[in-house]
C-alpha cells in the first residue's frame, strides 16, 4: 500500500504542474566597468501582473497603456529586489522602458544605469525578485565585469553571487551548468511526461491483446536502459548542434513537435503500434527534445571562454535529472506491475491523462492559442 501511495503521489506531482507553461525566468544583463554600471533587465509581464496587478480592466490582456501607467511602481518593485555592491551599495536607476517578446510571451525591458562607491575590488550581486511569491522563479544573469564575461543563475537558495575581479573558475562554471541541467529537466514537464510515457510500459509485456507484468526485473531494466540511452544520445546530438549555432529551428515548430511526441508516446500505450522497439521512438523524438533543451541553454547563455565545459555540464545535469526520475519510478512500478492499480490506474489512466494534456499543449503551440491559464 505504501508503494501505491508513493507512486500515485509521484504521478500526481509530475502531472499537476504539467498544466503550466514555461517556468518563470527573468533575464538580467549587466556590464560593470570600474564604478559604472549599465544593463538591461527583462521581466515577464505576467510576472509583474502577478506581483503588482497590471491588468486594470480585468480583461485578461495587458496593454502598453496599463504598463506605462505603472512605470514608477515597476521601477520601485524591481530595484528593491536587486542590489549591486562594489565598495558599498551601487546606486541604480531605470533610464528607459521598452517591451520585448520572448518565446513564452511579452516582457518589460528595464534599461539600467548606476554608479558604485569604488572603481576596484570584488563585486556582489543580490537578487530577490519574486522569490517570496514563486519558488520556481530564476534570474538568469549575463555579466561583464571589468572586461571579463561571467554568467550565473539566481535562485531562492542562491540569491547572492560573488565575483572576484580578473578571476574565473572553470570548475565553478561546470558545476553551475550541471545544477541548471538537473533543474531544467525537473521543471521541463513536457520532457518528463514524454519520458514517463515511454517508461510506463517498461514493466509490462503486451500478449494476446492484454498487458501483463514482466517476469524479471532485469527485463524491465534492460528496456529502460535502451529507452533512456537512445533518448540521451539523440537529444545530446541536437542540443550540441543547436547550442553551438550549427542548426537552428523555429521555436514554435520545436515546441509543437515536442507536444506531438508526448501525444504519440501516450497514444501508443493505449493502442500499441510500436512494441519492443520503443528505443527507436525515444531516439527519433529525442532529436526534437534536444532543440527544446537548447532553447533553455540559449536563455542561460553559454560563456565563450568555457563553451564546451559549460555545454557538457548542462548535458550531464540533464542526464542526472533523468536518472533520478528513473531511479524513483522503476522500482515502484516493478513492485506494482501485476496489480490492477498499476495496469488500469497508473498505466492506462496515466497514459490517457498524459494524452489529454499533450493534446492541449499541441493545440496551444501549433495554433498560438491559450486554452489553459499560465
Amino acid at each position: 500500500m505504501n508503494c501505491r501511495r508513493t507512486l500515485l503521489f509521484l504521478l500526481c506531482f509530475l502531472s499537476l504542474p504539467a498544466l503550466a507553461h514555461k517556468a518563470s525566468d527573468s533575464y538580467l544583463v549587466l556590464e560593470v566597468s570600474g564604478s559604472e554600471v549599465r544593463g538591461q533587465w527583462d521581466i515577464a509581464l505576467r510576472d509583474i501582473d502577478f506581483a503588482l496587478g497590471l491588468d486594470l480592466d480585468g480583461n485578461g490582456e495587458i496593454t502598453w497603456g496599463e504598463v506605462r501607467s505603472r512605470h514608477a511602481d515597476i521601477d520601485a518593485w524591481a530595484l528593491a529586489s536587486l542590489k549591486v555592491l562594489r565598495g558599498g551599495v551601487c546606486r541604480l536607476r531605470v533610464t528607459d522602458h521598452l517591451v520585448d517578446t520572448h518565446t513564452d510571451g511579452a516582457y518589460a525591458v528595464l534599461q539600467l544605469a548606476g554608479e558604485c562607491p569604488r572603481a576596484d575590488g570584488d563585486l556582489s550581486l543580490n537578487y530577490r525578485l519574486l522569490f517570496e511569491l514563486d519558488a520556481l522563479h530564476r534570474g538568469l544573469l549575463r555579466l561583464t565585469f571589468d572586461g571579463t564575461p561571467h554568467s550565473g543563475v539566481f535562485a531562492p537558495e542562491r540569491a547572492e553571487l560573488q565575483f572576484v575581479t580578473g578571476q574565473r573558475s572553470r570548475l565553478a562554471q561546470f558545476g553551475q551548468y550541471l545544477v541548471e541541467g538537473i533543474w531544467h529537466i525537473w521543471i521541463g514537464f513536457d520532457h518528463i511526461l514524454f519520458l514517463l510515457a515511454l517508461l510506463l510500459p517498461a514493466v509490462l509485456v503486451h500478449q494476446d491483446g492484454r498487458w501483463r507484468g514482466v517476469a524479471h526485473f532485469r527485463d524491465a531494466l534492460r528496456e529502460v536502459l535502451w529507452v533512456v540511452t537512445a533518448f540521451t544520445i539523440a537529444h545530446s546530438i541536437t542540443l550540441s548542434l543547436a547550442a553551438l549555432g550549427l542548426v537552428q529551428l523555429p521555436s514554435r515548430l520545436v515546441e509543437s513537435a515536442i507536444a506531438a511526441s508526448v501525444v504519440l508516446a501516450a497514444a501508443n500505450n493505449l493502442k500499441p503500434v510500436v512494441e519492443g522497439r520503443r528505443w527507436l521512438v525515444a531516439f527519433a523524438f529525442g532529436l526534437i527534445h534536444g532543440f527544446g533543451f537548447a532553447s533553455v541553454l540559449a536563455e542561460l547563455g553559454l560563456p565563450q571562454q568555457a563553451l564546451v565545459l559549460s555545454l557538457l555540464g548542462f548535458n550531464v545535469g540533464v542526464e542526472i535529472g533523468q536518472l533520478a526520475i528513473v531511479a524513483v519510478f522503476l522500482p515502484l512500478a516493478y513492485g506494482l506491475r501485476d496489480t490492477a492499480f498499476y495496469r488500469r490506474g497508473v498505466f492506462l489512466g496515466g497514459s490517457l491523462a498524459t494524452l489529454v494534456i499533450a493534446l492541449i499543449w499541441l493545440l496551444e503551440r501549433a495554433f498560438d492559442l491559450k486554452l489553459i491559464g499560465a
